[in-house]
């Protein structure tokens, strides 16, 4: 068994649900189980609708055109989808006359977005002679906490998910499930949405809970890549990974699954492949507790943009317990969440968000340490085998030397796949391109 996780870009048109169901078939003796995300741009569209529903005026034209075609492309019945769409109408209407939209509304109505995407894509399997059948994730046992906008799994749904696909999976039935990615209920039978990388962790769960040979999340790159392809045309595939190497090269900017998203697969220790659905032939990038094979000391460089620097230095605080307390509480006042640090007797720097306020921080501050604020930075990561991190650093300061680069903050130590530097936001290109040739050499 595989569980298939497709995008909205992959679902974006009638032409992608048809690509996306010509790979379904190709695994159909795989025992495939298909997640899907909400058509293209469908989502924002949904929440576009919202706000002009809060203004008293309810608009769902685009959205009903977009699938009325697609049906008919597919030459499927668009009864199931008109009976959606008029749910939908419902809801707005009852959001106009309130003029308001809670996070509990809100999520009900993003959920058309991935209803009405499964229902289109199970109805085309069924007409083109693969049995099929769609699920609102609910059905098959996704239950949540009331956390609206970012729900997480309750511990019942490991449990619940092989009760209601358990038939599927010992062959009893033979329809291949197309299951809505990104959504849920609690227990009061409110919808719920899962937040960040909540298609993916659709996808994990199903795979976990069920003993899948892989779980594949289906992109338009060759799996993981050695860099962004956009800063460096010659990136490469990285074969594997594993899920901390990964986790942390999704929360340094590159488009890996979410971290959370991974959580359900580290604990059975199910294999997630990236797939990429313009070239299904690619083997792609595979995600797995322990490196299989061989691999080199450094596997994928990642940038973040538009971050701020702030080196906190106080001198009063020489010797004295606390100091660090001190500085962090002023943080966690002001919710502001750091990423990258390092830290001496009497000095830290770290970095942040460049997008937050940080005015009401940097005044809490005077009293403690002089703060000096750094904007328009950027963090490139190595990910990397970092007990090899003397190796590491040497070839690629070596290689930054010859391109003038300073870079103004290294962070090593904390985890053990990563080595982070800070450099300034219009040399994070050059930065990462001159590392790339350092480390992977034509």
């Amino acid at each position: 068994m595989v569980v298939m996780k497709f995008g909205g870009s992959s679902v974006a048109n009638a032409e992608r649900i048809k690509h996306v169901a010509s790979i379904v078939k190709s695994y159909a003796d795989r025992k495939p189980i298909v997640v899907l995300s909400a058509m293209g741009d469908t989502t924002d569209h949904l929440l576009e609708a919202a706000d002009i529903a809060v203004k008293g005026e309810v608009a769902i034209s685009r959205i009903e055109a977009l699938h009325k075609e697609t049906a008919d492309i597919l030459g499927v019945d668009f009864a199931p989808i008109q009976e959606l769409l008029e749910e939908l109408d419902t809801l707005l209407t009852g959001i106009s006359l309130l003029k308001e939209l809670t996070k509990r509304t809100r999520d009900y109505l993003v959920s058309f977005g991935e209803r009405l995407s499964v229902r289109l894509a199970a109805a085309y399997l069924n007409k083109t002679g693969t049995p099929a059948r769609f699920y609102d994730a609910w059905d098959v046992g996704f239950v949540t906490d009331s956390n609206f906008m970012a729900a997480e799994l309750l511990e019942e749904t490991w449990s619940l998910i092989p009760q209601v696909l358990g038939g599927y999976k010992s062959g009893k039935d033979n329809a291949i499930p197309v299951v809505t990615g990104f959504i849920a209920k609690d227990k009061k039978g409110y919808i719920t949405t899962l937040g960040r990388g909540g298609s993916d962790l659709t996808a994990t769960m199903l795979g976990a809970a069920l003993g899948a040979e892989e779980v594949q999340t289906w992109k338009d790159v060759n799996g993981i890549l050695t860099a962004d392809p956009r800063i460096v045309p010659n990136a490469r595939t990285v074969p594997e990974v594993t899920y901390e190497e990964a986790a942390e090269l999704a929360y340094f900017g590159a488009q890996v699954l979410h971290p959370r998203s991974m959580v359900p697969c580290r604990k059975t220790g199910t294999p997630v492949r990236v797939k990429n659905s313009y070239n299904i032939e690619s083997e792609g990038s595979i995600i797995v507790n322990e490196h299989t094979t061989a691999v080199g000391p450094v596997r994928a460089i990642t940038a973040v943009k538009d971050v701020t620097l702030l080196d906190i230095v106080s001198t009063r605080m020489i010797g004295a317990s606390g100091f660090m307390a001190h500085i962090f509480n002023q943080f966690l006042k002001w919710d502001i969440s750091i990423d990258v640090i390092a830290t001496s007797e009497v000095s830290i720097s770290l970095t942040v968000n460049n997008k937050g306020d940080l005015s009401g921080l940097l005044a809490d501050m005077q009293g403690l340490a002089t703060t000096e604020c750094k904007r328009n930075k950027a963090i490139v990561t190595v990910i990397c085998d970092a007990d090899e991190a003397t190796s590491i650093l040497a070839d690629g300061f070596a290689a930054l030397v010859k391109k003038d680069i300073n870079v103004e903050m290294i962070s090593k130590g904390a985890s053990k796949v990563n080595i982070s530097m800070i450099c300034d936001d219009d040399e994070a290109d050059l930065v990462v391109r001159t590392l790339h040739d350092a480390y992977f050499p034509a």
